[in-house]
């Protein structure tokens, strides 16, 4: 596999940590850029490292394949994404207005 493909999928994997960790009713939809570091490696079957597949909440040993179909599948019913900076968390009502006022 390409040092790149299996570096971006890496990032990728601590991005979905930090996504999970919010509380689902304040998560932002899971974000457009993990398509294309899925579409990487949704062909290998060469084993994730264990902190990868801690990460993704996929037993030890599995596949970056396997990775990649968790993460297409969270991807895969979306009607909406978020902007990159509503991730990993939604904006609260009125935080845009603090934003703005603040700027």
């Amino acid at each position: 596999m390409h040092r790149a493909a299996k570096l971006q999928f890496e990032r990728v994997a601590r991005e979905f940590a930090q996504w999970r960790a919010v509380p689902e009713d304040e998560r932002s939809p899971a974000p457009a850029w993990w398509w294309q570091p899925a579409f990487e490696v949704a062909e290998q079957q060469e084993e994730m490292a264990p902190l990868e597949c801690h990460h993704l909440e996929l037993p030890l040993s599995s596949t970056y394949a396997a990775g990649a179909t968790l993460l297409m599948a969270t991807l895969a019913d979306q009607t909406s994404l978020p902007w990159p900076d509503e991730f990993p968390r939604k904006f609260k009502e009125g935080a845009n207005d603090q934003m703005e006022q603040v700027r």
